[in-house]
C-alpha cells in the first residue's frame, strides 16, 4: 500500500477537495514503468482540477505531473529506462500515434492524448506508473526539488516561448510570474531578450528583476512588446496585452483554463497585425530541448518546499498567490 492524495469532491479549494488515502501500489503494464516518487512540483492545473475548472476525468484521480523519481520496476516490453534511473514523468502522458496530428510531429493536438494526474493517477502520491516512452532523462546538477518544476513550469514555459515567436533580441513581456514565468525569463534572457514583467505581487516582482528583468511593474510595461506571454489565467489581461503590442507582435496565452475574455476592438488589439495564440501541452521534442537547455544552462530554480502532509496547504497558497517560483512536495519513502 501506498500514501496518495485524491481529488475526493472538486470544489474551492478552501472546502477541501483533496483526500488523503491509503491505495495499492499501481503495477505497471507491458510498455510501462514503475516510479517510486521523490518529488513532485505543484501545478496551477493541479488546483484548476481541485477546484473543478478543469472537468475531472475519472472519480478519485491522483493529481500532479512534475514527478521526479527513480524506476523501481519496468514491463515486460521495456529495456529503456532501467530500473535504478532517475527519472522526470510529465504532463503529457501518451497519445496514438497515427493519427494525422501525431504524424506530423504535432501530438501535443492529437485527440486520443491522455495526461498525468488527469486521464490517470499522477505524482502526489508514493509510487505512480507512466508509458516508459514519455518519460524523460534528467539533466544533472539539480536536486529532486529543483528539477521538478522543470517538467511542467519549465517545459510548457518553454513551448509558450517558442509560440510568441520573440524575435532574435526582442522585447518580451511576461505577465503573472510563477513557476513558468521565472524559468521562461531566464531561457528569454540567455537568447538574447529585453524582458519586461507585468505581476500584482511584489514579491513576484521582486524575483523577476533578480533574475534579470529589465522592468517589473504592477501595470503595464514601459515600451511596446514584440512578444508577449499570459501565464495567469485572468481572460480580462488580454485586450491590454495585446494593446501594448509593437506592429507584427504575438502574444501567446500558456494556460489550460482561462477566464472569459471581453471583447476585442479590431484597430486597437488586433489591426497592425497583432497575433493572438494558444498554448496546448507539449510535444516530447519541446520537453527534450528544454531539458538539454537546463543541461547546458544551469537554471535557478525558485522553490517553496512542502511535506507530503500538506498537500492541500501547496494548493491553497498557490490559489492565493503565497508561492514563490514553485511549490514542491516531497514525498517520504513507502514503508
Amino acid at each position: 500500500m501506498m500514501t496518495a492524495w485524491q481529488v475526493h469532491a472538486p470544489g474551492p479549494i478552501a472546502g477541501k477537495p483533496l483526500r488523503r488515502v491509503e491505495i495499492p501500489v499501481p503495477e505497471p503494464a507491458a510498455d510501462e514503468v514503475l516510479v517510486r516518487v521523490r518529488a513532485c512540483a505543484v501545478c496551477r492545473t493541479d488546483l484548476h482540477l481541485a477546484e473543478g475548472d478543469l472537468p475531472p476525468r475519472r472519480p478519485g484521480t491522483v493529481p500532479g505531473h512534475e514527478v521526479v523519481g527513480t524506476v523501481e520496476r519496468v514491463g515486460a516490453d521495456v529495456s529503456e529506462p532501467a530500473v535504478g534511473t532517475r527519472v522526470g514523468v510529465a504532463w503529457l502522458r501518451r497519445t496514438c500515434g497515427r493519427c494525422r496530428y501525431c504524424r506530423r510531429g504535432a501530438e501535443n493536438l492529437c485527440p486520443y492524448s491522455q495526461y498525468t494526474g488527469w486521464d490517470a493517477d499522477g505524482g502526489y502520491a508514493q509510487y505512480c506508473v507512466a508509458p516508459a516512452a514519455y518519460v524523460y532523462r534528467l539533466p544533472t546538477g539539480y536536486t529532486d526539488e529543483e528539477v521538478a518544476p522543470l517538467l511542467c513550469a519549465g517545459i510548457i514555459g518553454y513551448r509558450a516561448l517558442r509560440r510568441s515567436e520573440l524575435p532574435p533580441g526582442g522585447r518580451l513581456g511576461l505577465y503573472g510570474f510563477g513557476a513558468s514565468a521565472h524559468l521562461a525569463i531566464q531561457v528569454a534572457i540567455a537568447e538574447g531578450a529585453t524582458v519586461h514583467v507585468v505581476s500584482r505581487t511584489e514579491a513576484a516582482r521582486d524575483l523577476a528583476l533578480s533574475l534579470g528583468a529589465a522592468s517589473a511593474s504592477a501595470t503595464a510595461p514601459p515600451e511596446p512588446l514584440d512578444s508577449a506571454i499570459l501565464f495567469a489565467p485572468v481572460g480580462t489581461l488580454v485586450p491590454p496585452m495585446l494593446a501594448a503590442l509593437d506592429r507584427g507582435g504575438t502574444l501567446a496565452v500558456a494556460g489550460i483554463h482561462l477566464t472569459d475574455i471581453p471583447p476585442l476592438r479590431y484597430e486597437e488589439h488586433l489591426f497592425q497585425e497583432r497575433t493572438l495564440r494558444s498554448v496546448t501541452a507539449n510535444t516530447r521534442r519541446d520537453g527534450r530541448e528544454f531539458l538539454e537547455f537546463a543541461q547546458r544552462h544551469h537554471l535557478r530554480v525558485a522553490t517553496t518546499p512542502y511535506p507530503l502532509d500538506a498537500a492541500g496547504e501547496a494548493l491553497a497558497d498557490l490559489a492565493a498567490d503565497r508561492v514563490s517560483g514553485a511549490a514542491v512536495l516531497s514525498f517520504p519513502p513507502a514503508g
